[in-house]
This record gives C-alpha cells, sequence and structure tokens, in this order.
C-alpha cells in the first residue's frame, strides 16, 4: 500500500536458494489479497527459469512476459514495466538470475536492470528481497553485503525454512543489517510461505519451552 501502480518488487540473490519459487509464492499472496499480479522472467540465462516461472503463471493465471533464452534481461525488466502499467497490475514481481555476488559482471548486469528500472519509475523498484537459503552460513552476511551494493536492498526473503536448518542465519542477518526479514519459505507448495512473525521465529528456533508450575 502506498506505492505507485504498478508497485515493483525485484527479487535477487545467488544461485540455488529458491528465488525463482519464493517469487511465484509471492505472486500468489499478493493475488490471494485481491491484488492484480505480473511475473517479468529475467533469468534469461536458463531456459529452464523461464519455463519454470512460465508454469506458475498458468498455474496462477498470472501473466509473465519474457523473451527468449539469452535474451538482455534489462530489457525484459523494461518491458515488463511497460506492460503492467498498461494492464494496470497492482504488483510487478521481476525474478533475475541467480548470480554469485563475487561477480562483478554479473552484478554490474543486475545494476544495469536496477538503472531500467528506475529510468521509467524513478520510485521504483519499491521493495527489492534477497532470497536466502535457511541453511546457509556467515556467508549469508556476504550476500547481502554484497547485492546491497548493486541494488539497495529492502529486505529479506528466507527460503527451505521447512528442512532441517533452523534459519539461525536469520539472527545474524538481523544483527548486521536493519534489513526485516519480509517472507519466510516453509515448503515446496504454492502457499508455503508466510510474512515473517518474530515470535514464531524464536519458538521454533529454540524448541518449545515448557510451562513450570509455580514454585511454592
Amino acid at each position: 500500500s502506498g506505492y505507485p501502480t504498478p508497485a515493483v518488487i525485484l527479487m535477487v540473490g545467488v544461485n540455488g536458494v529458491g528465488k525463482t519459487t519464493s517469487c511465484a509464492k509471492i505472486a500468489a499472496l499478493l493475488q490471494q489479497q485481491g491484488h492484480s499480479v505480473m511475473l517479468a522472467a529475467c533469468d534469461t540465462f536458463r531456459a529452464a527459469a523461464v519455463e519454470q516461472l512460465q508454469t506458475w503463471g498458468q498455474r496462477l493465471n498470472i501473466p509473465v512476459i519474457a523473451q527468449s533464452t539469452g535474451a538482455d534481461p534489462a530489457a525484459v525488466a523494461h518491458d515488463a514495466m511497460y506492460a503492467a502499467t498498461a494492464r494496470q497490475c497492482s504488483a510487478l514481481l521481476i525474478d533475475t538470475a541467480g548470480r554469485q555476488q563475487t561477480r562483478d559482471d554479473l552484478m554490474r548486469q543486475l545494476n544495469k536492470i536496477y538503472r531500467v528500472i528506475r529510468k521509467i519509475e524513478p520510485s521504483a523498484p519499491h521493495e527489492t528481497l534477497i532470497t536466502i537459503d535457511a541453511g546457509t552460513g556467515q556467508n549469508a552476511i556476504s550476500q547481502v553485503r554484497e547485492f546491497n551494493q548493486h541494488t539497495p536492498i529492502s529486505g529479506i526473503c528466507v527460503s527451505k525454512l521447512d528442512g532441517t536448518a533452523k534459519g539461525g542465519i536469520v539472527v545474524a542477518l538481523a544483527h548486521e543489517f536493519s534489513l526485516p526479514i519480509a517472507f519466510i519459505g516453509l515448503g515446496e507448495g504454492i502457499d508455503d510461505i508466510a510474512p515473517f512473525n518474530a515470535d514464531d521465529y524464536v519458538t521454533s528456533l529454540l524448541g518449545t519451552v515448557p510451562d513450570h508450575p509455580p514454585v511454592n
């Protein structure tokens, strides 16, 4: 709320963290809340990534803006911005290619996407969410720091919190950066995502604390 139409959400992160799935889950959540949503497939390096997002789009009846494999991801973002505006979508989620934070060339490419978005709508992206695997160790801090230098991060999406990993890295990230945990992914299903709740998280991290009877 309070954003121009469309509200632009840029999804970033390293390879293999579940970013595309998280993008689709957030889109589904917004759709359930009554928003008209569009997806942009800006991971043009992998045909499978575009196909994955298009499959989610078909299942959810959400339009997906995409181009052929190898296309300029910034061009896809450009087209999606105008398409979402023309169709008066309330939210545009832009999925980007997974990239290691140490690859300067790929990080510069991400910055190009960011600059193209801002040229069309100076207030966008309105949210830039970095997806972090719940099982990631201290490298997560490096990921957030490096990505933040190329496209300012506004929040964190913690994926794969359903596994054995308790996601203790969330505590380290909260300590290191003044960034909110926006969403947590709890499973493979499209509905397995929730806004972050600190109380629930602490309970799951520490285990249920038994109620002790008062000592007389």
